[in-house]
């Protein structure tokens, strides 16, 4: 048995060449890799790259129990991220942060600003009827009559030309009207029948429900109350209503004038547009609209509304797209709108247009959000970060580099090129992962890389060391090689071991940029593992052959003089005593 064991251990030893051929293969495949990806560097998070960080707060509404949960947090995530994307922003960051925070990091670049803006605005996405609306002060006076006209938009089914608007002109906002617009509403909805939604004319009969007439009344008050020129009571408009209930929202019209609605219950949600986008319409009168098309429910519901609104006058012929309780678009329609798809035509600019767009296709969160932080980063200040990362870096692997050509001379020439391969296969994956996973190099991460450093020389020193101990015993280089490789192998595994552990253990329990620092750690280690067994010991295999090392020469590393060692092992045969009586 001891045959085969030495020569499989022979062979094993002589073939070093297979393991630096096959790591220089993958070297190359990945270089080639991250070449013709077109990913030459490695992307940069925010803090090196500059760009703006908005730290959401998700929140439960009045009514809602336990909304904020890990999957209604990452659908948010998803969606917040399409829409950033959505606008052209490239490598924008979007991740949660503990229970009920989002993260939302986006580069600087063209559309940053925009980006902003359509972020902090967090969307809760409802398609509601307009029941009354008026100009956005506030009625000073119950029987005063002021007006406010339609924004002007118009929704039609894709292709089919629309009516004007009703020769009714603008509605009557009086207080009686209004009271009994929102409780021939609040009727409908509790009506089983299909036809009640048409209750919620003008002239409809008030509600014998008390319960129904108080909350209509509440409405009205609100209604006549509700000042839309001011920023506060924007926000508090409609605030805890539940999508079911009726409520009243702010907006503006097209000519930017802000006006004051009563909306009935949300008949369509986000949730039931599948995609929207801005067009201009070169068949028509010229200028931007935006189509729609709905989902299988999402089209039954919008054929179902628009085929109510569409008998009667305006403004309830009208239906609000209603984003964070705030009416964005409030169009008119002539006809029910069926066949699963729409378009929003008007006073679009491109840009108005497309912001609409991007707000019904993704604005549909599940989840309420306030803006806790901004965080502006320079690129300057990331310039200037990344320097001094740079800096320290070099000088860590200069400080490496000066102790082991001082205390292992020749052998530091194998501990150098180590270090080169490892860096060069971080760099390459660094800049490879960046578009695979999104991952980006904060500040943490090049200190993870710089820690590394350390990690990578550790494994050298205890395998020189190792090599060193069988020196002194009195073996040759090639023998001791083999000799304390084995020994050096479960040293070296054992602590990269601790070290991805530890890394792993802060990848999970850090958010945000430490999580960066973690991920560069745990993947250096793996690398230290790779590039010590399939470069340091077959290099070293290789120069313990050649005369420089073998012999032992003073500036090898692996002088026996210097190292203490002991005489050489050899068997020798001794003569048997000789009995003298034999003699």
């Amino acid at each position: 048995m001891a045959a085969p064991k030495k020569g499989r251990s022979s062979s094993a030893q002589s073939r070093p060449g297979r393991s630096l051929v096959l790591i220089l293969i993958a070297i190359v495949a990945l270089t080639g890799g991250m070449f013709l990806s077109g990913h030459n560097t490695p992307r940069l998070g925010i803090d090196l790259a500059g760009g703006t960080s908005i730290t959401l707060k998700a929140k439960n509404e009045p009514g809602q129990k336990n909304a904020v949960n890990k999957t209604n947090m990452n659908t948010a995530v998803g969606i917040i991220e399409r829409r950033v994307n959505g606008l052209g922003v490239s490598e924008a960051e979007v991740q949660t942060q503990g229970s009920d925070n989002i993260i939302v990091n986006i580069p600087k670049g063209t559309n940053e600003k925009q980006a902003r803006e359509q972020v902090g605005t967090t969307a809760q996405l409802y398609f509601r009827p307009v029941l009354t609306l008026a100009a956005g002060a506030p009625t000073p006076d119950p029987s005063a009559s002021p007006s406010a006209s339609s924004s002007g938009d118009k929704a039609t089914s894709s292709g089919t030309p629309s009516a004007k608007p009703s020769d009714s002109g603008s509605p009557s906002s009086s207080a009686t009207t209004q009271g009994r617009a929102v409780t021939g509403a609040l009727k409908a909805d509790a009506s089983p029948t299909p036809g009640a939604s048409d209750s919620a004319d003008p002239s409809a009969t008030p509600s014998s429900d008390p319960a129904t007439d108080a909350a209509a009344a509440k409405l009205e008050q609100e209604f006549t109350a509700l000042d839309c020129t001011n920023t506060e009571a924007r926000a508090k408009a409609g605030e805890g209503v539940k999508p079911e209930d009726p409520t009243v929202a702010c907006g503006k019209n097209s000519q930017g004038q802000w006006q004051k609605y009563i909306l009935g219950p949300a008949e369509v949600e986000g949730t039931d547009v599948k995609g929207a986008k801005a067009v201009f319409d070169t068949q028509g009168a010229a200028g931007w609209k935006v189509t729609m098309d709905f989902t299988g429910k999402g089209s039954d519901k919008f054929a179902k509304i628009t085929g109510a609104l569409a008998a009667k006058q305006s403004p309830q012929n009208q239906f609000a797209i209603v984003l964070d309780r705030e009416v964005v678009s409030d169009p008119y329609v002539n006809q029910a709108l069926t066949g699963g798809n729409a378009e929003i035509s008007g006073s679009f600019d491109q840009q108005s247009a497309q912001d609409l767009a991007n707000m019904l296709s993704y604005g549909a969160l599940p989840l309420t959000f306030e803006e806790q932080s901004v965080t502006t980063v320079t690129a300057a200040l990331g310039g200037e970060q990344l320097q001094a990362g740079l800096i320290a870096g070099a000088i860590g692997i200069a400080l490496v580099i000066i102790y082991l050509v001082v205390y292992y001379r020749g052998l530091s020439l194998i501990a150098i090129a180590s270090l080169l391969v490892s860096a060069a296969l971080t760099y390459v994956l660094m800049s490879l992962l960046g578009p695979a996973i999104g991952f980006a190099l904060n500040l943490p991460a090049v200190c993870g890389a710089i820690v590394a450093i350390g990690i990578t020389a550790d494994s050298f020193i205890v395998f020189f060391e190792r090599i060193r101990d069988e020196i002194r015993e009195g073996r040759t280089l090639r023998p001791a090689v083999e000799r304390a490789w084995p020994r050096a192998r479960r040293t070296i595994l054992v602590s990269d071991f601790v070290s991805f552990l530890a890394a792993a253990v802060l990848f999970v329990v850090t958010v945000g940029k430490v999580q960066g620092f973690a991920f560069t750690l745990g993947l250096t280690t793996l690398l230290d593992v790779v590039v010590v067994f399939l470069f340091t010991k077959p290099l070293m295999t290789l120069l313990a052959r050649k005369k420089f090392f073998a012999s032992g020469h003073s500036w090898s590393g692996l002088d026996p003089q210097r190292l203490g060692a002991k005489p050489p092992l050899r068997r020798t045969r001794t003569a048997a005593p000789v009995d003298p009586k034999e003699a």
